[in-house]
């Protein structure tokens, strides 16, 4: 075979080689480790479909379930954010190697608490239309500054303190965590839901610059979200030293409403 021939066999094998590399970019050139935090009101069985997502590209995920929520059946009494906070740590005490850890909500305080107590084991914090506190913040605190949240709404809110619990008025449920959702989404967020230990609301976040000042973090954006609204969180962003922010165009519930588009997201997270 000629000189020239051969040149270009070998340089149509490499465009080939190189054109399906670059088309081939759900596949991270390094799996990795991803905690996931479910927040308020809510269960694991929010994260199923981008957990499924992200093991397909050979990731490991630990959906953590938190005391009192889902099928655990802690007494609300005795839930508090350092109670949270420890069972993250346990779940990321089972995985060798950093973990990128992600909260949504109210797993935001949670994180940030992990972050302080573990900076070491993490990676990159990243928050889903999450709280991101300043030290000795509590999420109460938070939440009262959110002017535009529909939660925040005279009578949204039931609390009980003899039960230690906080409850949503059913008739509002799916307005505000999953209105962008198609019913058997929205059925499905309604079937699950259990009122929501209250202690933790009001439990401060205590945080250095030295722990979970050194941890990169993302922020992930929910630009119709009715719960932390957009105004809140470009305000936290604003104050939490974040390192890049994404934009999802969904309500509360991006891990419901768009799955698909929030494990793309956490995949360039990881990658970057």
């Amino acid at each position: 075979m000629k000189k020239s021939k051969l040149i270009q066999l070998f340089v149509v094998a490499f465009i080939f080689i190189v054109t399906s590399c670059s088309n081939d970019d759900t596949q991270p050139e390094t799996p990795k480790n991803y905690v996931l935090v479910h927040g308020a009101w809510q269960a694991p069985f929010v994260w199923e479909r981008v957990k499924a997502n992200l093991e397909k590209q050979g990731n490991k995920v630990i959906v953590v379930e938190l005391p009192g929520h889902g099928d655990d059946k802690t007494s609300p009494g005795a839930i508090t954010l350092d109670l949270y906070k420890e069972k993250v740590i346990d779940a990321i005490s089972t995985i060798d190697g950093k973990v990128i850890l992600v909260g949504h909500s109210l797993g935001g305080m949670i994180i940030s608490s992990v972050a302080e107590a573990m900076p070491s084991r993490i990676e990159k914090l990243v928050y889903v239309a999450a709280y991101l506190p300043v030290s000795g913040q509590t999420l109460k605190e938070l939440a009262d500054t959110d002017r535009d949240s529909q939660l925040g709404s005279e009578g949204a809110l039931i609390f009980d303190t003899n039960d230690y619990t906080v409850d949503v008025k059913p008739e509002l449920i799916v307005n505000l965590f999953i209105q962008d959702g198609t019913p058997e989404i929205q059925n499905l967020v309604v079937k699950n839901y259990r009122i929501e230990p209250l202690i933790p609301f009001i439990n401060p976040v205590m945080l250095t610059e030295q722990n979970f000042g050194s941890v990169k973090k993302v922020y992930i954006k929910t630009l119709q979200d009715h719960v932390v609204s957009p105004y809140l969180q470009n305000k936290m962003i604003a104050t939490g030293k974040v390192e890049s922010v994404y934009e999802i165009n969904t309500g509360h519930s991006p891990f419901l409403s768009k799955p698909t588009e929030l494990s793309s997201i956490l995949t360039k997270i990881g990658a970057n």
